[in-house]
């Protein structure tokens, strides 16, 4: 099974240093319909990152996962024309209008955001032409091992990165609080917004907590059983993070994929190239909001009440406050510039940074208030480690096999990759004996590949004797043959893997949450358009409710979420958790005062928060 790593880009130069740095795959933004509507890119950036991915056999897949509305359908049409032109890769999309229009042979892969937890959903999804599934992030080890053996699809799941707090694509409360909405790429992450929890007799029970907001995602300990459960996608999330976070993460994932590939002979990697690096990878020191792995092997804390903003690596205690400079107890080194923060005694975040530093005695630009003797301390800003990031920090090349023969007329030579791809370049020359050894000039000449995107692996020469070639002429051969080898690897992009619009029926894909009338489908189906609503009612759907966007009900369910307040809070009654001293229905209360209630489907193990 080939292993991909997919990693985010902003925008072309992200995009560029993810592949150097050693991902399989890049998804980025057109120009629009993405998930992410401040990541869009022009066509010609997109274009100039296909060709640089292809070089290396990686690929480009954009992000089209927003729904779509009937006045833009034409548009959409068009602009999947224009991708696949300039060699695009596949497309990640939501809304299944795509499936019936015409479109060329660009591979469909099913996006996170069209809720993909069960193996009946996925299922439905690749016998209606999707050649990948991007798993709901909420599955353990156990559900995706139940989807890959029920369906042969390839699997791709997040490894790393922010979380929603809803399941994606079930979540509606940006756009029922702000106009905007999160599947239209506009969320206005109301999740990481602070609120009051009230019980029923109006007591609160937590003030001005970060209450919805979680951790980010890290499953790098567990790359392993998630390849054995079925994932040969690992993907990395962060669409909106900047080039260094791109880079750190991505170099990161690589090194550790590449440690299982390398014991694991069934599991290989999906390019070409070897990665180096200028720096050791460290996951802590990019945004972090603390670490989870998010009910991959059980359920565990993935909430983070104090602050929705980076903490970054844990770096020690402070030992001492004096007057202008705080003593930290520490193994790290500090540099001048760095920045820190800690959770003060009202359990809020506070941060500052230093401008000088003499050993573990730090000077603050500004002496933070609330900073006392044994406070934990974090480190969000590496000033070192980010200057490090800033310049080029890695270089990708391929190995290549050389070997030159000699011919009736001439000589051949011939470069190939670790895959069996190659390039002979034959010349025609009068040959002539040297006086002298030729060899270790011819082979020292062959292997200098410096300036391209290939490194010798081995080299062999097989002359029939001591053939005299001037040093120049080799090196003319060598630009010929590294030419012809990269022309050779601009190969046809394959075609789906499934076919397109093959009519499969909804069945049991309507007890998931796709569905919530009998035989029809209600507003989390997502449908905002005519070609949308014909595909599911031509799959069986008897009814079929426009999206929430169109038809905003009130006091609809609003968000979908594994995370639990009443297992945070210890009252879970399922898992040994203690009997609330609070009076239910609990209400959330935001900081404009807008409520709303919280229902638990303990049966599912969900919270739901409802517009109240």
């Amino acid at each position: 099974m080939k292993i991909e790593l997919l990693a985010p880009a902003k925008n072309l130069e992200c995009g560029i240093e993810a592949i150097r740095h050693g991902a399989d795959a890049v998804y980025i933004g057109a120009p629009k319909y993405g998930a992410r509507a401040a990541a869009g890119n022009s066509i010609d950036d997109l274009r100039q990152l296909a060709e640089y991915a292809h070089r290396f056999g990686a690929k480009v897949y954009v992000t089209l996962n927003t729904i779509i509305y009937d006045d833009e359908l034409a548009e959409v049409e068009s602009l999947v024309w224009q991708l696949y032109r300039i060699g695009i890769d596949a497309l990640i999309v939501q809304d299944m209008a795509l499936l019936t229009m015409n479109l060329p042979p660009i591979a469909l892969h099913a996006s996170t955001q069209t809720d993909n937890r069960t193996p009946e959903k996925v299922q439905f999804l690749y016998e209606n032409g999707f050649s990948q599934v991007v798993l709901a992030r909420e599955l353990s080890l156990d559900g995706i091992a139940a989807i890959h053996r029920a369906c042969p699809v390839p699997l791709e799941a997040f490894v790393h990165g922010a979380l929603c707090v809803s399941y994606s694509g079930q979540c509606y409360a940006s756009q029922a609080c702000f106009g905007r909405s999160a599947n239209r790429g506009e969320c206005a992450q109301f999740c990481r917004l602070p609120f009051d929890l009230v019980d029923a007799d109006g007591r609160v029970i937590e003030r001005n907590r970060h209450l919805l907001s979680l951790k980010d995602m890290n499953r790098s300990a567990h790359l392993e059983a998630m390849m054995d459960a079925g994932v040969c996608s690992f993907k990395i999330e962060g669409r909106l993070k900047d080039v260094s976070y791109v880079k750190n993460v991505t170099a990161y994932y690589r090194q550790a994929i590449d440690a299982i590939l390398a014991r694991r002979p069934e599991y290989t990697r999906a390019s070409l190239g070897v990665s180096t690096y200028t720096f050791t990878p460290q996951l802590d020191k990019s945004f972090n909001r603390g670490f989870t792995d998010y009910f991959l092997t059980g359920r565990s804390e993935v909430y983070s009440f104090a602050t929705p903003k980076s903490v970054g690596e844990p770096v020690g205690h402070v030992k001492e406050v004096g007057r202008g400079y705080l003593t930290v107890s520490s193994t790290k080194p500090f540099h001048n510039g760095d920045g820190f923060c800690f959770i003060d005694a009202q359990g809020q975040l506070q941060g500052f940074r230093v401008n000088r530093v003499e050993g573990m005695r730090l000077y603050p630009k500004e002496m933070p208030r609330g900073l006392s003797a044994r406070t934990p301390l974090f480190r969000n800003y590496d000033q070192d480690f980010e200057r490090l990031l800033a310049r080029p920090s890695a270089e990708r090349r391929i190995p290549i096999y050389i070997a030159m023969r000699d011919l009736p007329f001439g000589f051949s030579l011939t470069l190939t990759d670790e895959e069996g791809h190659g390039a002979t370049v034959n010349f025609a020359r009068d040959k002539e004996l040297a006086r002298t050894e030729q060899r270790a000039g011819i082979e020292a000449q062959l292997t200098k590949l410096g300036g391209t995107i290939l490194v010798a692996k081995s080299v062999e020469i097989d002359f029939t004797d001591n053939w005299f070639i001037p040093s120049s002429a080799v090196a003319d051969m060598r630009r010929a043959a590294v030419e012809a080898y990269e022309r050779s690897r601009k190969i046809e992009r394959p075609l789906p893997s499934s076919p397109r619009g093959e009519v499969s029926r909804l069945a049991s894909c309507l007890s998931s949450p796709l569905g919530g009338n009998e035989g029809g489908l209600s507003y989390l189906a997502n449908i905002a358009n005519h070609r949308a609503a014909d595909f599911y009612r031509a799959r069986g759907a008897e009814k079929v409710a426009p999206a929430y966007e169109l038809n905003a009900l009130r006091g609809a369910t609003l968000m979908f979420c594994r995370h639990c307040l009443r297992y945070a809070m210890g009252w879970c009654p399922h898992r040994g958790g203690k009997p609330s001293p609070y009076r239910e229905p609990y209400t959330l209360v935001s900081a404009d005062g807008k409520r709303f209630a919280l229902t638990f489907d303990c049966k599912q193990c969900v919270m739901m928060v409802k517009e109240k």
